[in-house]
């Protein structure tokens, strides 16, 4: 078989590829457009792509030669799963891998949020500090607050388990499915409640056309003047033109985005602000959790190869 790998990957996942397959490795720093892509589902018999990747369902056409595609990643939104599989492709994921690091991003982004973090690290760094008083950056305490989870999922938990048991904090969520048993104490509300109680709200539901501005002006109204907005899933599930203007007229506190609508566009108002945490989509950013992303991509890979089912089709 012969594999396209679209982005530099770990090298200990490189050379493990390089032994499994017939290997282009097109190590570009942007992601594929649709062209490229189709292109590359005509010449190869499998991609291993990721994040930004343009598999939309015009690159599924013409009938493309691949059989499968890897996506290094849980979110697949940019991917048309449905395209591909009319077209004869399996798409897989990498669920698992990504758990805790994201949702300890999302204790980061938390803190930073509340604490003020971020823009105390500038102050300091353009020279500004003079020196410790008692009224200078006073942010929000976080422990014996109340979070709300936004989608109950492996990442959800994660995150409901570290507000819980590492900061006492009382844990509301929202979910599309009814939760029996969410393995901590934790109450599962509407989405309206969540939203008015909560001092805290972590977005983290999959992306898809269901939750496309999931949170938008309406939503964002609900929450309380001192909330702070956190996500860690996909940037469209928030309406970013309505969170900037919640909070330019001071609507909520703050906000802690690691990912953004049209990255790697942030637009200006939200990199002005002194009240929004900012990170390069981090979520995942550790070597021992992009090694096993690669390698479960890979063993994706291999079990299609090998003629058998793999382990973590979409």
């Amino acid at each position: 078989m012969r594999l396209l790998v679209t982005r530099a990957l770990t090298p200990a996942v490189e050379a493990r590829v390089a032994e499994e397959f017939d290997t282009t490795f097109r190590n570009g720093a942007a992601p594929m457009s649709v062209e490229e892509a189709r292109a590359a589902l005509a010449e190869y018999d499998a991609l291993l792509v990721t994040l930004g990747d343009q598999l939309r369902a015009e690159a599924f056409a013409p009938a493309p030669r691949a059989r499968i595609v890897a996506n290094f990643g849980v979110g697949y939104n940019h991917i048309d799963v449905a395209a591909a599989r009319a077209a004869g492709v399996s798409v897989t994921n990498t669920p698992g891998a990504v758990t805790d690091a994201t949702a300890d991003i999302a204790m980061t982004l938390i803190l930073m949020s509340a604490r003020r973090a971020g823009a105390g690290e500038r102050f300091l760094r353009a020279g500004a500090w003079t020196g410790w008083t008692p009224t200078q950056f006073l942010g929000q305490h976080v422990t014996g607050k109340r979070v709300g989870i936004l989608g109950m999922g492996r990442i959800g938990r994660a995150v409901a388990r570290r507000c819980h048991y590492g900061f006492g904090m009382e844990v509301l969520f929202h979910n599309r499915s009814k939760v029996a048993e969410p393995g901590l104490p934790a109450k599962q509300v509407d989405l309206d409640r969540l939203l008015e109680k909560c001092d805290f709200v972590v977005i983290a539901v999959p992306a898809s056309p269901e939750t496309h501005h999931m949170i938008g002006a309406a939503e964002i109204a609900k929450l309380q003047p001192h909330a702070h907005l956190i996500n860690i899933a996909r940037g469209d599930i928030v309406d970013e033109a309505a969170l900037i203007a919640a909070l330019e007229a001071g609507g909520i506190a703050g906000a802690g985005l690691d990912v953004y609508e049209r990255e790697p566009f942030v637009p200006p108002a939200l990199r002005a602000r002194e009240n929004v945490t900012l990170l390069p989509h981090l979520g995942t950013a550790a070597l021992e959790v992009r090694d096993a992303m690669g390698f479960m991509a890979l063993d994706n890979l291999i079990a299609f190869r090998d003629g058998k089912a793999p382990p973590n089709t979409v």
